[in-house]
């Protein structure tokens, strides 16, 4: 891409947009415009894809509706999105879900990533590593490294 469409582009992506991926559950805030009042309706569903490309980055959010399955495409970095909130990591190994559309009920579920392996998200850690920190020794003592705690002879 041209540099001076990037230095144009720069101005109007959102700061506060989320990295978000496939399987996360999330809620997603849209500014709704109604005649001549403005309102924020929540939409609530799993990250089915992502489609990164700057300015244009969109992401597509499903859930299940009455029986009916509702899926609903959001420009990232779109001037009607008041916040994204992730609830959940999903624990996924496809890029794209469209097998969820097959799914219905307990199958139609995604597995949740386990603390061990979740990722931090916009600089700060998940509010399970905050409780595992927050229970290290106060008085300074450090516990010892992994490396020094194994024992003799484990790898053979």
């Amino acid at each position: 891409m041209h540099p001076l469409i990037q230095i144009i582009q720069q101005k109007y992506l959102n700061p506060k947009a989320e990295n978000l991926r496939p399987g996360d559950t999330v809620r997603v805030h849209v500014k709704v415009i109604e005649g001549n009042r403005e309102r924020i309706q929540p939409f609530e569903g799993v990250v089915m894809r992502v489609r990164k490309g700057g300015l244009e980055t969109d992401f597509t959010v499903r859930r299940i509706t009455h029986g009916v399955g509702v899926e609903r495409t959001f420009l990232l970095h779109s001037p009607r999105l008041d916040k994204i909130e992730i609830l959940r990591h999903g624990e996924v190994r496809r890029a794209q879900l469209y097998y969820l559309r097959d799914r219905v009920g307990k199958r139609a579920r995604v597995r949740e990533l386990r603390a061990s392996r979740a990722r931090v998200v916009g600089g700060t850690p998940t509010s399970e590593e905050a409780q595992v920190d927050s229970a290290a020794p106060a008085d300074g003592a450090e516990e010892a490294p992994a490396e020094a705690v194994a024992v003799e002879g484990g790898e053979g």
